[in-house]
Formats: C-alpha cells, sequence, structure tokens
C-alpha cells in the first residue's frame, strides 16, 4: 500500500530547504567579502542543490527500475561529492570568522537536505495521483 506523504512532512521539508538556502544566501548578502568570493559560495550552493536532486532523482529511477546509466549515476554522486568538498575547501581556507564557516556550513547541509526531502516528497506524491 503506498501513502501519500503527510502535509506535516512536506511542509517541514520546505521549511527546511527555504531556511537553508534563504539563510545561506542573506548570510552571503550581508558578508564582508569580496564579490568572487561571494559569487563562489553561491555557485556551491546552486551546484550543490542541483546535484543532491539529481543524486536523489537518480537512485530512486534505479530502485523503481528506471533505466539509469552507470556513468550518470557516478556523475551524480561525484557533483555532491565534489560540491560538498568544494565548499569545505572554501571555507577551510576562508578568512571569515569560524562562527561564520560553521553557519555557512550547516546553512548549506539544510538546504540540500531539504532539498532532497522536497524531490522525494514531490516524487512520491505525484507517483499516487498517477
Amino acid at each position: 500500500m503506498v501513502q501519500k506523504t503527510s502535509n506535516a512532512f512536506v511542509a517541514a521539508s520546505w521549511i527546511a530547504m527555504g531556511a537553508g538556502i534563504i539563510g545561506y544566501l542573506v548570510g552571503l548578502a550581508r558578508a564582508e567579502m569580496l564579490l568572487n568570493e561571494k559569487g563562489y559560495y553561491f555557485t556551491v550552493l546552486m551546484f550543490g542543490l542541483f546535484a543532491v536532486i539529481s543524486l536523489q532523482k537518480s537512485v530512486r529511477d534505479r530502485l523503481e527500475g528506471f533505466p539509469v546509466t552507470d556513468i550518470y549515476y557516478g556523475i551524480c554522486w561525484f557533483g555532491t561529492i565534489l560540491a560538498i568538498a568544494l565548499l569545505t575547501i572554501g571555507l577551510w581556507n576562508a578568512t571569515i570568522l569560524p562562527s561564520e564557516k560553521g553557519f555557512y556550513a550547516f546553512a548549506f547541509l539544510l538546504g540540500i537536505f531539504g532539498a532532497i526531502a522536497v524531490q522525494k516528497n514531490t516524487r512520491d506524491n505525484l507517483a499516487i495521483k498517477e
């Protein structure tokens, strides 16, 4: 039996994604860093969001028997790991306060977790409608 995802979990997922992304972007807008640094962190966030959504979709497709090539599956994993590594390397070498580094790390992780959950909920609820 397939159940519809609860409205509470759907709302919590959207709130987690929104809080992570908006918090990260507000912190970035208020940060005292050069525009190229802000661009780097913004790009890492967007790349990370795209990578985890693609990864969630390809993992789910494989579980449900839809064809996903090994190369695409590998690229999804590589992109996800690379986005996290790029953020880690960028923050490790950044000349910002440790509290700011922690803020960006946790906002990033909250945003990508929320994106995965929103993608899962969207897919689950779409499958029920069909």
